[in-house]
């Protein structure tokens, strides 16, 4: 019978296991605090509100607009380059008693005024409250569903111990990821709940990868503790992980630095996801189901007696 063997190579990721596991759970409590604290930065998708976007003749001075919408009451208006210099968004929420366009209007006016240089309204967006509301409990529903349905997937498919790191290493990746968000107050918005879905993809998918060989390693080698197994499996998967890791981080670094405004909140997500997702791949998932006490005897699979085998015993 074929018999795989312990490479000679093989890269014992698990000496690390415990400095990973403490690294990852000072990420968490940070990211929990942060949220606990400063929350997230709801864009208007979420909150409703009024985004209207500008266009100067010459590169615009955000700190002269702030100025100039905050003297005619506009304080709270969010103010940013979008796209190039001379492309300004402005971001307000809901004002009582007054339309989205009549506020486009007064904003206008009021940028003209202070910075006397003629403007040119591009584009202006209304979201009402109502729909804000209705999106924040979509998106919310959307990666619990997700959540639920990967855990039915992984139980069904694997030994409970890995099912528990697989949705383990899930959920440290969605909650490291808002936490960065929260902390750098990055506008979420549902291309950012988009992101997370994909993140949770990838995340997996790399996930699975790993526990196959795991358990094909654990059925076939037959010396090893199951940390060397666990080893072996993972420094097997390591070239196709990180080529994987690699390429796709390209395209999103590219997506980050040259997609502009409309999707750089999209990119970070993706940035930040696809690289914790790697680490809790190897450090988490894996991990995880060795400290639950996987062992070769889980993973076997169950031998079925065959009818009439005991009589071919017999002299």
């Amino acid at each position: 019978m074929f018999q795989i063997l312990k490479a000679e190579s093989t890269i014992d990721f698990m000496r690390w296991s415990k400095f990973a596991f403490a690294f990852s759970i000072l990420m968490i409590g940070a990211s929990i605090f942060t949220l606990s604290t400063k929350w997230l930065n709801w864009g208007l998708d979420f909150t409703g509100g009024t985004l209207i976007e500008v266009g100067f003749e010459q590169p615009a001075n955000l700190e002269e607009i702030r100025t100039a919408l905050d003297a005619k009451g506009f304080g709270d208006a969010i103010v940013q380059n979008f796209g190039s210099a001379r492309d300004v968004m402005v971001r307000m929420r809901p004002r009582d008693n007054m339309s989205g366009e009549a506020l486009g209007n007064q904003i206008i006016a009021a940028i003209q005024e202070g910075t006397g240089e003629n403007v040119e309204m591009r584009r202006i967006e209304f979201v009402g409250p109502n729909v804000g509301d209705e999106l924040t409990e979509a998106g919310g529903l959307a990666i619990l569903a997700s959540l639920i349905c990967i855990l039915l997937y992984v139980s069904v498919r694997f030994e409970w111990r890995l099912a528990a790191g697989a949705v383990m290493a899930l959920a440290h990746d969605i909650i490291i990821t808002l936490g960065v968000f929260s902390m750098m107050q990055i506008e979420v918005d549902l291309t950012i709940v988009a992101a997370l879905l994909t993140v949770v993809g990838y995340s997996l998918n790399d996930t699975i990868v790993v526990f196959d060989r795991i358990r094909e390693n654990f059925r076939k080698m037959r010396k090893g503790d199951p940390e060397e197994v666990i080893n072996s499996a993972i420094t097997q998967t390591l070239s196709r992980t990180l080529i994987t890791s690699a390429t796709t981080l390209f395209v999103v670094i590219a997506l980050f630095a040259q997609g502009g405004a409309m999707i750089h909140g999209f990119a970070t997500a993706l940035l930040l996801g696809i690289t914790v997702g790697t680490y809790s791949s190897i450090y988490v998932a894996s991990a995880l189901a060795l400290r639950l006490g996987i062992t070769k005897e889980h993973l076997m699979p169950p031998q079925v007696e065959k009818e009439g085998a005991e009589f071919d015993e017999m002299p």
